[in-house]
């Protein structure tokens, strides 16, 4: 996905088993991230800084929706653990990571293995994709800030 395409309709499954659509944010912008995996330390550091200034975020127009390959389980003892106010999509197939271009090679002490890559999508009310904040871009404490900022 790149800046100017259209977002899918379907974004997946969220914590609960429900299915997220881009229609139910209608008139949002979406803070769709991307993150490699639940209660990691700068997974836990960016969606605790999202949720800090969660409600910035909501005054400033904007949904926040997590992504990331763990299931639904995780995801439910993720948000209950940290006190998160956005859904999480379980996507466990890796279907969203794949059709985002998020998932891939990565590299850690030599080892190498498939995962994803941090990354968050800012979608616009009509549903294309805005601003792409890149795993080399994203700082995991200030992640809102940096997102708060874009029209600054």
């Amino acid at each position: 996905m790149n800046i100017g395409d259209k977002a899918p309709e379907i974004l997946g499954i969220n914590e609960k088993g429900e299915e997220i659509r881009l229609s139910d944010y209608k008139g949002k912008k979406i803070v769709l991230y991307f993150y490699p995996k639940d209660n990691t330390s700068g997974c836990t550091t960016e969606a605790c800084n999202l949720r800090d200034h969660y409600e910035e975020l909501q005054q400033a127009g904007y949904a926040v929706i997590g992504a990331s390959v763990d299931g639904e389980k995780s995801h439910q003892k993720f948000i209950e653990k940290h006190a998160l106010p956005f859904p999480l999509i379980a996507d466990t197939d890796k279907k969203l990571v794949e059709q985002f271009g998020v998932w891939g090679e990565k590299s850690m002490y030599g080892r190498k293995y498939m995962g994803t890559f941090r990354t968050t999508f800012i979608i616009d009310e009509e549903g294309f994709i805005e601003r792409i904040i890149t795993s080399k871009e994203i700082k995991t404490k200030e992640h809102a800030a940096q997102i708060l900022n874009l029209n600054k």
